[in-house]
């Protein structure tokens, strides 16, 4: 069954500096719009972002500084791309939660106050993990071609893990083979605390991952506001997250 379209669809993605909403601007972008006769059209603009890509974005989307020196803002093509986009739905793969709301962010810095409310927003990535669910039970039939019994059962789930893994070493030849390598493309190893509230950016340096500070320095803000440090001491974070916190706070005296 063909895809139903009352109004056009865009389906679009986006390349950007950072994995921040408000922080973060695009460095290019890519819009697929499909109409209800089936006629496609697409369009792909690399965006001047004002502010250097860090090397690790960069790493991920082979975009450097260099490549968009001579391109427009997005301020200047804000516009254009409104009118592109003009009473058109969206799709992507995980759009909703970051793409989607950051091309919006964008427009609003370009002083376009971008419609929303009559959108609708489709999500592939939604669809696959509701189709194809992505938990141990199906990992385990995928992998191992055995069903999980007294599934969530602490011993059965963690036997079933270990056979998961160890047939993921036997299919996959070119993921790593070591703890560090799985570690990295676990993607824990940007975390400066276990649940992810402070991380460690492109330069070496831990920024808030989340709030108003979300991308700036944790030092730089305890200097500057002290008076977060104690929100968040009495604030409902975890424990660890604190002694992260107040271990970072200690260094300072030294500086």
């Amino acid at each position: 069954m063909k895809l139903q379209l009352k109004r056009p669809l865009v389906v679009f993605d986006l390349e950007t500096t950072g994995i921040s909403v408000t922080a973060d601007r695009i460095v290019e972008i890519c819009m697929l719009k499909v109409n209800p006769d089936e006629q496609e059209e697409i369009r792909t603009y690399r965006v001047n972002p004002g502010i250097p890509i860090p090397k690790g974005a960069s790493d991920v989307h082979g975009i450097y500084d260099a490549d968009i020196a001579d391109k427009p803002s997005f301020k200047q093509i804000a516009h254009e791309i409104n009118v592109f986009l003009k009473d058109c739905d969206f799709g992507g793969f995980n759009s909703n939660k970051f793409d989607f709301p950051l091309l919006v962010e964008e427009f609003f810095r370009a002083g376009i106050e971008f419609d929303v409310d009559k959108r609708k927003f489709i999500d592939a990535q939604r669809i696959y993990h509701f189709k194809e669910p992505r938990n141990l039970k199906a990992a385990l039939k995928f992998y191992c071609n055995q069903d999980l019994e007294n599934a969530h059962s602490a011993e059965a789930d963690t036997v079933a893990t270990w056979l998961v893994l160890k047939a993921q070493m036997e299919k996959y030849e070119d993921i790593p083979h070591d703890i560090e390598g799985l570690h990295k493309m676990s993607g824990q190893s940007n975390l400066a605390d276990l649940a992810g509230r402070l991380i460690i950016d492109g330069a070496g340096e831990i920024v808030f991952n989340f709030g108003k500070h979300r991308g700036k320095s944790v030092k730089t803000i305890l200097k500057n506001e002290p008076s977060y440090y104690n929100w968040m001491m009495d604030g409902d974070f975890p424990q660890q997250t604190k002694n992260v916190l107040t271990r970072i706070r200690l260094s300072l005296r030294n500086e």
